[in-house]
């Protein structure tokens, strides 16, 4: 009886990275708000606050561009001790960092000095990758169909008022404005996408 007291008293963590590919000629739009949420957690140092605030923005845009959802996947694991759980939020995000046209340069100016008629590309991917504490199972089923995702960005949004969240890390390709993500690299470098 002991033994399953402690068990009791451990906390659970939650580590998920979610995939959402968007396809369109109306999408551009979503790379200012990831390119805009990017900057303020840079600027803040990566301060929670500001990350938090940040997701839910990002999630709100995406509930409002459902129309666009082409393919999504999603992965995760449960822990029991922190440290495994970190170790696993950093081999998500060096995955989700080293993806095709997922390296966002914010120092460049380039963005400002392109030309008016810049390629507008026709396929974001959004990878999100956070750690919470708790049971969230909206979060930690399988995605692959849009009511479930719409369900799990909302969870997502809940989280953060519930004071559950404790990573966040968002990826997105292209990073950059002009920049464009082909179909044929969306096969080869997001091969987990199903699609919705």
């Amino acid at each position: 009886m002991r033994a399953f007291n402690k068990m009791i008293g451990r906390t659970r963590y939650v580590v998920c990275r979610l995939f959402l590919h968007l396809a369109g000629s109306d999408v551009a739009p979503i790379l200012g708000v990831l390119n805009r949420n990017a900057r303020e957690a840079i600027d803040s140092d990566g301060e929670m606050e500001v990350l938090e605030k940040g997701l839910v923005d990002l999630c709100e845009t995406l509930l409002r561009y459902d129309e666009y959802w082409l393919s999504s996947a999603n992965e995760g694991d449960v822990f029991w001790d922190e440290g495994e759980a970190a170790n696993y939020v950093d081999d998500l995000f060096t995955d989700s960092g080293e993806r095709y046209g997922a390296e966002l340069d914010l120092n460049s100016d380039s963005d400002l000095e392109q030309p008016l008629s810049i390629p507008v590309t026709r396929n974001v991917v959004v990878m999100i990758t956070v750690a919470y504490e708790g049971e969230v199972p909206d979060l930690e089923t399988n995605l692959s169909n849009v009511q479930a995702l719409k369900e799990a960005l909302k969870a997502l949004i809940s989280l953060h008022y519930k004071n559950k969240l404790r990573e966040i890390y968002v990826h997105f390709a292209p990073a950059q404005l002009g920049d464009e993500l082909t179909n044929d690299q969306l096969l080869q470098y997001y091969p987990e996408l199903i699609p919705l």
